[in-house]
């Protein structure tokens, strides 16, 4: 096996890490809600009234950090990221993500941490699925693709 020591961010997957359980706290503790983007935007679907204010908020900030860390960060520090995969490739994993959120009634932002933390079987379970799943796909892509 082979690291790729240029794009390994172990620091910068902390940080990551670290703001993204602080923030799923201070949601719930806030909202009384469990910080699951697919939650969050399955709700609007349909919306609801007086429900949808503070989840397309939450949607606009959630697209519009990355050009907000743009403006603040020097761009040395910027890194373009990699992507080794087609754009059919990417939107094939993108639906069939969205496909797995709906039958694991969440998704990893939701079970993962939030489920975790607090001691649900079920997002145990889910995780577990999410990571087998993960590990699986670049198993095959990686060693048994002729594509």
């Amino acid at each position: 096996m082979n690291i790729d020591w240029i794009h390994f961010t172990p620091f910068a997957s902390l940080a990551g890490g670290m703001v993204l359980g602080v923030a799923a706290a201070i949601f719930i503790l806030v909202n009384g809600r469990i910080l699951g983007i697919s939650g969050i935007l399955g709700g609007l679907l349909p919306p609801k009234l007086g429900d949808t204010t503070w989840r397309l908020a939450f949607l606009l900030g959630l697209f519009a950090a990355p050009s907000v860390f743009h403006a603040l960060v020097p761009t040395q520090y910027i890194t373009e990221p990699r992507i080794d995969a087609t754009d059919w490739m990417v939107v094939a994993a993108g639906l069939l993500v969205g496909i797995g959120t709906r039958y694991a009634s969440g998704c990893t932002s939701g079970h993962g941490v939030c489920g975790l933390s607090n001691l649900s079987p079920r997002s145990l379970l889910a995780t577990c699925s999410f990571m087998l799943a993960g590990f699986v796909m670049v198993y095959v892509m990686r060693h048994l693709t002729v594509i």
